[in-house]
Order: structure tokens, then sequence, then C-alpha cells
């Protein structure tokens, strides 16, 4: 299956070496491109695209607002998956476009292959960022958010078991499925049912999210899971 990308970014010199970069891969074509947020929605309208390469900081709409509007827009299944290329680790803006929907983001600096496989795994339904950098982007970046109450900001926590609230939270804390498997001694396969249910039950994209939405809730607080 040819993924289809999108290149959203107002610097064209990038634009040109990211499609060069993707045009050599046969499982990849750059149907699309655009040099701002405003120029990308409207190009959605008529191109089909499952994965847009979202520059952050661009004029007339930012990458946030339309990684927002990209991921209201029609059914989640069915919209493109975002992956946020910023210049700085750590950036806000990609703390936002995380929040917005993006499945994850990268430095625009990155290795070829790791930007390959980036496409690649958040075509798939997983999130690209690593957990290590998204509890460090969240732990700078959630004292910023509103304070939260004792109670679940989400009356949907409610809705997952015992087990699922446990895989949730070391979810949140990082660990893979495997490392969860083996913290809780089930099977890889029986963790990656429950993602997904947590997932389904939350109306969560991916584990990114469910990252963002734990810290957002309390149920992990900025500085309290270990790298």
């Amino acid at each position: 299956m040819t993924i289809r990308v999108m290149l959203v970014d107002d610097q064209a010199l990038l634009r040109t070496g990211f499609r060069m970069v993707l045009a050599a891969q046969p499982d990849m074509e750059v149907v699309a491109e655009a040099g701002d947020g405003l120029q990308a929605l409207e190009v959605l309208r008529s191109v089909h695209v499952d994965v847009i390469l979202m520059d952050v900081r661009m004029p007339h709409l930012d990458g946030v607002e339309a990684t927002r509007r990209v991921c209201e827009d029609g059914r989640k299944e069915e919209a493109p998956k975002v992956l946020i290329l910023t210049t700085f680790d750590l950036d806000e803006y990609a703390f936002s476009a995380l929040k917005a929907g993006a499945s994850g983001f990268m430095l625009k600096d990155v290795p070829p292959s790791e930007l390959l496989a980036a496409i690649r795994a958040v075509h798939s339904g997983d999130a690209v960022v690593a957990p290590s950098t998204t509890r460090r982007l969240l732990d700078r970046f959630t004292p910023m958010l509103p304070a939260t109450s004792a109670e679940p900001a989400r009356p949907e926590l409610a809705r997952l078991t015992d087990r699922e609230r446990e895989v949730l939270l070391l979810v949140a804390q990082g660990l893979s499925n495997g490392e969860i498997a083996a913290k809780l001694v089930l099977s890889e396969a029986t963790v990656k049912t429950h993602v997904g249910r947590i997932l389904t039950k939350l109306s969560l994209r991916d584990r990114v999210q469910a990252v963002v939405l734990a810290y957002e809730t309390g149920l992990v607080r900025a500085g309290s899971a270990g790298a």
C-alpha cells in the first residue's frame, strides 16, 4: 500500500528536500504540498492524504491550528495523521500540536531513515514521539495548563476498568507494550488489546494523546514518572 504524504512548510527548499527523500521510497508518494496552514486545508478538500508532515511556525495559519482543524474535520479514522516537524526540541508549539491531535513530532534535522520510519509508524497508527521525549515535553509545559481538581476532568475515565486504568498509567509513564506486559505479567497481545480499548473509550487517536490526557487529568503529574 502506498502512503500518500502531504508536505506543509513555508520553506520551499525544505519541502524539496523532503520530497526527494520520499520519492525514492517504493511505498510513499508525495501527493500534495502547501506553504501554510490555510493552503493546506484548501488542498485537503480535493486530495486524499494519509500522512501530513506539518511545520508549526508558518504565516497565515500556523501548524497547531491547522492540525486541530485537520483532526477535527470529518470522522477521526478517516482524517490524515499529522507528524509535526519542529526546529527545537521541547518546543511549546510541539506540545500544543500534540494536544491538537498530532500523532507525534520530530526535529527537522532528523536523519532520513528516522523520518521514513516515523511516517510508516504514523500511517500504521502508532505514535512516533519517544515516550521519554513526550514526558520531558509534558514535564516542561504541563505547569502552564489550568489547575486540575482532584477529580478527573474527563468523565470518560470512569468507563475504564481497573486494569485499563493501570495500563493507561504505565503508558503515560513511557512504558512500551512489552514493558507493560512484563510489569503486569500479561501477554503483549493482551496489553495491545487493553491499549486499543482505552483509546476507543476515551476517543483518542493514539498513545501520545493518551499521555497528554493522563497529565491533563492529574493521573500523572509533571516530574512524577521516571525517564
